[in-house]
Parts: C-alpha cells; sequence; structure tokens
C-alpha cells in the first residue's frame, strides 16, 4: 500500500520514527513534510496529503502535529476525506473497519514512539468492510449537498466568475 505520511515541526520526530518503521514493511510511503524542526503550518501538509489521497496518489496517510487535533481538523476540511484521531489499537481500527478514514492523526505530545507504531500498524493491518456503510454514505452524501448548496450561492452571487 502507497502511504503518505507528514507532519509540522512538533511532531517531525515522531513523524521520522514512524517512517523508519514503515521502511521495514512492505508499504511504499511518500513524505509530505515537514523535513525539518524548522517552523511549519501543520494545515500545509494536511491539505497536501489530502490532496494526494483525494487525487488517488497514495492509498492512506497518517498525519501528526502536537496533539494530532489540528491536523484532524485542517484534513477533514478537504472534500471526501475522512481523517480519525487514535492513539491507541482500538480506535485505529474502527477508523478504518468502521468509518473508511483515509487519514489518521496522531499528537506527539499525546503518544510515544512505541505505542504510536502499534496504532500505526493497527491501522494499516485493516480494510474497510463496508460495516457502516449506511452511515458513511449518509456523511458523503451530506458533504456533497454542502458543496452543491455552496457552489449554487456561489454561482448566483457572482463570486466564483461563472456568470
Amino acid at each position: 500500500m502507497k502511504i503518505g505520511i507528514g507532519s509540522d515541526h512538533n511532531a517531525f520526530q515522531l513523524k521520522e520514527i514512524i517512517k523508519e518503521f514503515l521502511a521495514d514493511t512492505e508499504h511504499e510511503v511518500v513524505d509530505f513534510g515537514c523535513h525539518s524542526t524548522s517552523a511549519v503550518d501543520y494545515p500545509d501538509v494536511a491539505f497536501e496529503l489530502s490532496q494526494s489521497i483525494s487525487r488517488g496518489e497514495v492509498e492512506r496517510g497518517i498525519l501528526l502535529c502536537g496533539t494530532g487535533i489540528g491536523v484532524c481538523i485542517a484534513a477533514n476540511k478537504y472534500p471526501g476525506i475522512r481523517a480519525a484521531l487514535a492513539h491507541d489499537v482500538y480506535s485505529a481500527e474502527r477508523a478504518q473497519l468502521s468509518n473508511n478514514a483515509q487519514i489518521i492523526t496522531l499528537g506527539s505530545q499525546i503518544i510515544g514512539p512505541e505505542a504510536a507504531k502499534k496504532v500505526v500498524n493497527a491501522y494499516l493491518s485493516v480494510s474497510w468492510a463496508e460495516g457502516s456503510k449506511r452511515k458513511v454514505d449518509k456523511i458523503i452524501e451530506k458533504e456533497q449537498e454542502f458543496l452543491n448548496d455552496n457552489y449554487k450561492e456561489a454561482v448566483s452571487s457572482g463570486s466564483c466568475g461563472a456568470n
């Protein structure tokens, strides 16, 4: 599986540890940054990884920041993306099994390296079997409804340039 990984500067060290851990697996890893401890805004990394998933360039993603909350919120703003905060094995498994989450997020100030490896392994070891398909479909439908309504509103107001 092709996995995208990204972090802000607060989680750079943990991202590198997880990358090294994944190098010993059958997964191909694409690093979306950051590439040092120099300050980086986490939304930029989250949006880039989310876009890559949306385009089919990577299959799943792992995003990290200090708490995992910021990158989770940012990734979930990208249309079609379902990101889930996971700091334990059960949550990581359920993110995929129940919600078909394309991304899990972790907080480097919340979880240690060994536990993070177990969480990542749990997430990547399971596949969505459409167990909660009805619920996931409702989320997708609401997102599409919202996107379509906003597009119609933008067109009618002339703010999207489509007159």
